[in-house]
């Protein structure tokens, strides 16, 4: 497992891929990022959503007056040349407290909708942090 911010750690991953395929490559990192701890968890949300299920994500940001956080998807690309540069593409997307169950789709609502990307299922594909990365 890769340490360190998330820029740095797709970078690694994408130049790691590249190395060991000899060429091309595009690699995703999701981040679940709360602006009153630093940015943590960061990238290490899976072991944080493990331990302490969405509504924990929550209740971890009852101690401060900043309970904003969001969402951000990476993706790197790199052609797989040793001195090539590694390209990132980003997406984010805001938290609210969670309202249904689905790993932690129920806590982020995106800007100028009124539900959650849970409730959001025919659409979400097409707003998501994901998908602006891609844009």
């Amino acid at each position: 497992e890769y340490q360190g911010e998330p820029d740095e750690i797709s970078i690694q991953k994408c130049k790691e891929a590249a190395k060991q395929i000899q060429g091309p490559v595009i690699v995703e990192d999701t981040c679940l990022c709360f602006n009153a701890l630093g940015g943590l968890p960061g990238p290490y949300i899976k072991w944080f959503l493990e331990k302490i299920k969405p509504e924990g994500l929550h209740r971890m940001l009852e101690g401060f007056e900043d309970k904003s956080a969001f969402a951000l998807c990476t993706f790197a690309f790199c052609t797989g040349g040793p001195d090539d540069p590694v390209l990132l593409f980003r997406g984010k997307t805001p938290i609210v407290y969670p309202r249904v169950d689905f790993g932690w789709d129920p806590c982020f609502q995106p800007d100028g909708f009124e539900q959650t990307y849970a409730e959001l299922k025919g659409v979400k594909n097409t707003i998501s942090h994901r998908y602006r990365a891609l844009k």
